[in-house]
């Protein structure tokens, strides 16, 4: 079992081996040589070379709009697929304005695009977010991902896909998928505040303490 959680050496970083407890993924040698094969494949030495370009000289930096910027234009990727949720709408319009002001031609895609009925997911009204809503449409990753292949994007970059939805969008996207930011309505989309109270305010909320 890999519990990276819960180390304090962290010999990946420091390089010494030695150090690293006997369940450190560092010591499975001969996987680490097959590993290091993928990354020797054109695209992936592109993606991976380039990310660590951007890490070194954006570090405490530049800022997540800044560094996809940056990382796009080090893979010299031309057109950028944008996939947000319509409650995102005004930033993701701020989001594709900057990046078309530095030459990108962008292709972007909302969450409830083919407006399809959940009733093809088997929800009720019941289990609507609007249950009094006679239509409410379903989320559409999977449609916002291959539309986004039919026009051929270098990049996707994703902003405030729900929980899932993100998922089922990397599954089916043809182009690398980078996320500008995630969704978390409770927390004004900054889901690590959750974290950062885990031991004040959100405690006994995420370990139930005092429920019987």
């Amino acid at each position: 079992m890999y519990t990276c959680d819960s180390c304090q050496i962290h010999a990946c970083r420091t390089g010494d081996l030695t150090k690293a407890p006997s369940n450190c993924p560092c010591r499975e040698l001969e996987k680490i040589q097959e590993l290091k094969q993928y990354y020797l494949e054109e695209e992936n030495m592109k993606l991976a070379r380039n990310s660590a370009l951007v890490e070194a000289e954006g570090y405490c930096q530049l800022t997540r709009v800044q560094e996809i910027i940056l990382f796009a234009q080090k893979c010299n990727f031309k057109k950028l697929g944008l996939a947000f949720c319509i409650g995102l709408s005004k930033e993701a319009q701020t989001f594709a304005n900057i990046l078309r002001y530095h030459g990108f031609v962008v292709e972007s895609l909302i969450c409830k695009n083919g407006s399809i009925s959940k009733e093809l997911l088997n929800i009720d009204r019941d289990h609507q977010v609007r249950p009094y809503c006679e239509f409410e449409p379903m989320c559409n990753p999977i449609g916002q991902a291959k539309l986004l292949n039919e026009r051929k994007t270098d990049l996707n970059i994703l902003l405030g896909l729900c929980v899932g939805h993100d998922s089922l969008f990397i599954k089916y996207s043809e182009a690398p998928v980078t996320i500008f930011a995630v969704k978390d309505r409770v927390l004004g989309h900054n889901p690590l505040a959750a974290i950062y109270t885990s031991n004040s305010y959100y405690n006994k909320k995420l370990f139930n303490k005092g429920e019987n």
